[in-house]
């Protein structure tokens, strides 16, 4: 299935159903992140009911510290 990442064409691999399991996939699952999907910020507790379909567009924000 193809998606649109962060304004970048995606090939999702087999077994990526959901925005939870697409962070694990991208080792973004332990950090604090803001996930559009379809226009929708999805709340952290709606990432593993979020399924991912041909065409749907995510936008993950990741934030870094520093000084």
């Amino acid at each position: 299935m193809r998606i649109q990442l962060n304004g970048q064409g995606y090939e999702v691999a087999d077994g990526i159903q959901t925005i939870a399991h697409l962070l694990e996939h991208l080792n973004l699952g332990q950090r604090v992140v803001v996930v559009e999907h379809n226009r929708k910020v999805l709340q952290k507790e709606d990432h593993p009911q979020a399924v991912l379909a041909d065409g749907d567009v995510v936008e993950i924000v990741h934030f870094v510290g520093g000084g």
